[in-house]
């Protein structure tokens, strides 16, 4: 088995999520990167009205090697564990597959990443916990890859603030309903995804 990458116990994941907690207030004036959503999940699969919110703009990628290994990230929140797609928020002029070339170095090391199609949409209506927006908005967008070790190029000092602990590849076979994966339906869109080719239309693939 491939060793993890980034992996912290989950005691030591807990008291700095707290830390976070206590100083996050103050945290969106001086971290480089935009503040991320709390990546939850809901029982609507309606999209939800977002007229007159604050929505986010984001981009993520499903990384997925010849093997159907697919890179994700694990985030420890106080409200419990996500396993999720890597990627994050747009910087102001950016494009989609700007952002995720920048993400995908910040929380892999994968460099000049070949960015493919948009394949997925998602929206996640939530308040954030600075205050600043009431969802997010992600494209979600295929980057095929070679299996490569894992090594961000922020430190981890600097991901654990942004509640992001661990990096790994997961084997789609592994990725099942009812674990703590964003979005809920990953193993089965994914498997989906592998089987058919990507859609000709990005799929809404719910929270």
């Amino acid at each position: 088995m491939r060793p993890r990458v980034g992996a912290v116990t989950r005691p030591e994941a807990v008291a700095v999520v707290r830390e976070v907690q206590r100083h996050l207030r103050d945290v969106p004036h001086v971290q480089r990167r935009p503040q991320r959503a709390s990546l939850g999940v809901s029982d609507n699969a309606q999209q939800p009205s977002t007229d007159g919110l604050r929505i986010r703009e984001a981009a993520r990628a499903i990384v997925l090697t010849p093997s159907h290994e697919v890179l994700l990230v694990r985030f420890e929140f106080p409200d419990g564990t996500r396993w999720a797609l890597p990627g994050g928020g747009l910087e102001p002029g950016e494009s989609a597959a700007d952002a995720l070339r920048r993400e995908l170095a910040e929380e892999a090391g994968l460099h000049d990443a070949a960015i493919g199609p948009h394949v997925w949409d998602r929206l996640h209506v939530i308040p954030f916990i600075d205050g600043k927006w009431d969802g997010q908005r992600e494209q979600i967008h295929l980057v095929r890859t070679e299996w490569f070790e894992p090594q961000p190029r922020l430190s981890w000092e600097e991901l654990h603030r942004e509640c992001l602990f661990e990096v790994r590849w997961w084997p789609v076979a592994d990725i099942a309903d009812g674990l703590p994966f964003v979005p809920r339906r990953l193993g089965a869109l994914l498997r989906d995804l592998i089987a058919d080719g990507p859609p000709n239309a990005p799929v809404q693939v719910g929270v």
